[in-house]
């Protein structure tokens, strides 16, 4: 069977849709073929079983929550101070509020992770791998900070989206732009 990318992204974006209404036991081919509006059995000749499938959308959520090379290139062209680490933190915010169903539906595989040792190993993966190339990113853009900095941001920031988004009350009475620089501020030091 020849390959149909286009018709692959658009499966992997609807099962992102299905994980993020439905959670991890409403994702089905059926849900997934109905969601992207193709011919039933679509996505079983796409996906060879339930693992795959879900390993798959975590390298579709990376992909769609990445920065675009042009707003890298923005970024970059300003001062490499706390100010631009500042920024990058608001852009992670800005994405995360743009692309909604893109952390649910991690927060969904991270919880089926547990229960499924291969989807476990293939999203420690992603995750490990996405964590080294912002640990590289900050070294070699000559960013404040060193590689704890960059982790303890990405821990202090996945918190604050997945509070966003799960449980947004929590949050409500704090003022987001204060709250981010606190972060940065006690990350850099």
């Amino acid at each position: 069977m020849v390959r149909n990318e286009a018709r692959r992204t658009a499966l992997l974006d609807a099962a992102i849709e299905v994980l993020a209404e439905e959670g991890a036991r409403g994702l089905t081919y059926r849900a997934i073929d109905a969601k992207a509006g193709v011919p039933a059995g679509t996505a079983s000749n796409y996906f060879a079983n339930r693992d795959d499938l879900m390993s798959e959308v975590a390298i579709r959520v990376n992909q769609r929550l990445m920065p675009s090379d042009e707003s890298i290139a923005e970024s970059l062209a300003m001062p490499r101070d706390r100010a631009l680490t500042l920024k990058f933190m608001h852009d992670i915010v800005n994405r995360a509020d743009a692309d909604k169903a893109c952390y649910l539906a991690m927060m969904e595989l991270r919880l089926e992770a547990t229960r499924r040792p291969d989807l476990r190993t293939a999203l420690t993966k992603t995750v490990a791998d996405n964590l080294d190339f912002n640990v590289t990113f900050n070294e070699e853009s000559k960013l404040p900070g060193d590689r704890m900095t960059v982790v303890s941001l990405y821990f202090a920031m996945t918190g604050l989206i997945y509070e966003r988004l799960t449980l947004p009350d929590v949050l409500a009475p704090m003022d987001l732009d204060e709250l981010i620089e606190v972060l940065v501020d006690r990350a850099i030091g």
